[in-house]
């Protein structure tokens, strides 16, 4: 196989988008256009990676910043030839030069495959047939149906603008063949600019074989310009992440109603509801239940378990069988034995808590240890912080701790011990028996409630 360099175009400013971030910034699926198309270029294993970038250079030099990427910066935008001229010092004279861009990130990795192998004989250009072509390079075809060159939209005829075949920008070139065609690239066009295109009627007068692979989807040409056209290549990107998961034996309550930000990995007879939001490397097992418009970030959730609607976990690991929600907050740090409960408004931080536990209404679990078969009642929090410094508390197995208490660390409460409704416990406990704060309680006979006095008003 000929040697591979991939070339990105990423310089553009992005005016549409009213932005002060680069366009090639802008999130699709919470991470960077161009680290998508990054990604996709790995996956070919290329000789090289070369990034063309401009505006807010800076910046994008900060966001994908790679020891396996050449970072080169077109000082002045005069069009995607001349973008790729400057990448020519950093690029092989021998094999295949294929040219993407950053803010085209949904072209898969077989299409591309497909472009390259149309190389071997000359340039190959990839194209898309699109309803509404309007905004893109136009594929003129002679009378026998090959191309014969590409007319950008500013630049083409009445009858021109009528052809859905557009160009996507992407083509793959012979690198011999590449300085020498850009060095007679011209600027006689609406634009003033030098357009990469117009190597294919160069490489036809050099009788250079010129082909085209069609996109096998429409979306794959999509560019994002502006904030509707990111908008349109985000649902494009959740529908494919839908359609995968579907594929997988997913159950999905509404296709058009899930958001993967990341990497989703599920087990068999998985089922998500509507309105959940995966970010960075969640993995659910086999049987896991997501309720609805539930967000789950860097999180493993064990087999079996079932997490209740309006649910946030958050760089978690779920054990097998738990219970979770709903309106439960898992803050980082968290570790859920199997068959653990957290019930609704239950908040738990950087806590251990083992199997067959419960916290099922109304509580804070903050820096501490929780043994098994341990039963926190509602509204009991950990004071796991004095002002300036983080403390822990340890609940050793079989405790039952009653209503509203309050655990102030660092404390331990030993094996077997119940701690009575309302008892603010600020030391150490003995195992078993009864943990409380002595106090009596009254009845005071004849008491009445105190009465708001009536304001006479004159009439």
């Amino acid at each position: 196989m000929a040697q591979l360099d991939v070339v990105i175009l990423a310089a553009g400013q992005g005016k549409r988008m009213r932005s002060g971030l680069p366009k090639v910034l802008h999130p699709l699926a919470g991470r960077p256009l161009l680290e998508h198309v990054v990604t996709t270029a790995r996956a070919l294993k290329p000789r090289r990676i070369c990034v063309v970038y401009g505006h807010g250079g800076e910046q994008v030099l900060r966001a994908v910043k790679a020891p396996d990427l050449t970072f080169v910066r077109q000082r002045r935008q005069l069009g995607t030839g001349h973008a790729l001229a400057q990448a020519l010092p950093h690029l092989g004279t021998s094999g295949t030069t294929l040219v993407l861009y950053g803010d085209v990130p949904l072209v898969e990795v077989d299409t591309l495959k497909a472009v390259i192998a149309g190389a071997a004989e000359g340039l190959t250009v990839l194209t898309a047939e699109l309803a509404q072509p309007a905004g893109y390079g136009r594929i003129v075809r002679g009378r026998g149906g090959a191309i014969t060159a590409i007319v950008e939209e500013k630049d083409a005829s009445v009858a021109q603008r009528r052809i859905r075949e557009v160009n996507t920008g992407i083509m793959a070139l012979p690198a011999a063949r590449l300085a020498g065609w850009l060095s007679r690239l011209g600027n006689r066009n609406a634009q003033r600019e030098y357009y990469l295109t117009d190597v294919v009627p160069l490489a036809l007068a050099d009788r250079v074989a010129v082909a085209t692979v069609r996109a096998r989807a429409a979306s794959e040409a999509l560019g994002a310009n502006s904030k509707s056209e990111l908008a349109q290549i985000e649902r494009a990107y959740q529908q494919r992440c839908a359609r995968r998961l579907l594929e997988r034996g997913v159950t999905l309550a509404d296709p058009t109603r899930i958001d993967v930000r990341g990497e989703l990995a599920c087990g068999a007879d998985v089922a998500i509801d509507v309105n959940c939001v995966f970010e960075g490397r969640v993995r659910l097992a086999d049987r896991v239940a997501i309720g609805a418009n539930c967000v789950l970030r860097n999180t493993e959730v064990g087999a079996g378990s079932r997490i209740e609607p309006f649910t946030l976990i958050d760089e978690a690991r779920i054990g097998a069988n738990c219970r979770v929600g709903p309106y439960a907050r898992i803050r980082p740090g968290t570790r859920l034995a199997q068959d653990v409960h957290i019930g609704n408004f239950v908040e738990v931080k950087a806590s251990a808590i083992a199997a067959h536990s419960k916290a099922n209404h109304l509580s804070y679990i903050g820096d501490s240890t929780v043994g098994r078969n341990v039963n926190i009642g509602a509204g009991t929090i950990t004071c796991n912080y004095d002002g300036a410094r983080k403390h822990r508390t340890v609940i050793e197995d079989d405790v039952h701790i009653g209503s509203d208490v309050q655990l102030v660390a660092p404390v331990t409460v030993a094996r077997g011990a119940t701690v009575g409704a309302g008892t603010t416990v600020w030391k150490d406990t003995p195992p078993g028996g009864l943990v409380i704060n002595a106090k009596t309680q009254e009845h005071r006979r004849g008491w009445k409630r105190p009465t708001r006095k009536k304001v006479t008003r004159d009439p």
